[in-house]
């Protein structure tokens, strides 16, 4: 780890929060040089929120449900965020399409995890998807967000093979557990400015890193 000025990040969650109990748990061991200025969800149930104030972060929720519509959301969110002024707004589990605007706001400061080997795949149910096309191979992917839903460059992928006995809840927890390795990672690139998004392109100590 460097001396640098940790990197400053927001999470935004929808469910269980274990994405983000990893890069809490990296945080705590040094291996990420970064600082979680608060936890946004827009589920009040979220388990992760939970997650969250057992490590004595900020909280935030705001229910999309009591928003007219999604852009009215947006911009509620987008204003809670930039009180905190981060560096980098982390996606972990946040079931919220965003409108172009949001995006563009945050346009080379936002990741996501998407569990699955995109390009293919985007969307939801992806761990069935890719058992019905009898895939040999699944995965995880971060990538930087774009207006296209999981359309952003990937930045790094973590590839399992798709067992024959495997239904979708045991292959998604394998899957998970690659999760939890591959995101704080390329957080820890991006807080040591070794990442960044040029364009439509993710680049990696300087070089662009190529579409799987």
């Amino acid at each position: 780890m460097t001396t640098a000025k940790p990197l400053s990040i927001v999470v935004l969650i929808s469910g269980g929060g274990s994405n983000l109990q990893s890069i809490i748990d990296a945080i705590h061991n040094k291996q990420l040089n970064a600082e979680i200025k608060a936890v946004i969800s827009n589920n009040p149930q979220a388990f992760g929120l939970q997650r969250a104030q057992g490590a004595n972060l900020e909280t935030r929720v705001l229910d999309h449900r009591d928003y007219t519509d999604r852009a009215a959301f947006d911009a509620a969110l987008q204003a809670v965020i930039d009180a905190y002024q981060p560096a980098l707004i982390v996606l972990a589990g946040f079931m919220r399409i965003f409108t172009d605007n949001f995006v563009d706001h945050y346009r080379g400061k936002m990741l996501n995890i998407h569990p699955s080997l995109l390009p293919k795949y985007q969307g939801l149910h992806t761990h069935q998807r890719a058992i019905d096309a009898s895939d040999s191979e699944h995965g995880a992917t971060v990538h930087f967000v774009i207006p296209q839903l999981d359309g952003g460059p990937a930045i790094l992928q973590a590839k399992v093979p798709v067992l024959p006995d495997d239904n979708a809840d045991t292959l998604a927890k394998r899957v998970l557990t690659y999760e939890h390795k591959i995101y704080p990672q390329v957080i820890e690139w991006f807080a040591a400015g070794r990442l960044l998004m040029q364009g439509d392109n993710a680049v990696f100590d300087g070089k662009i890193l190529q579409a799987p």
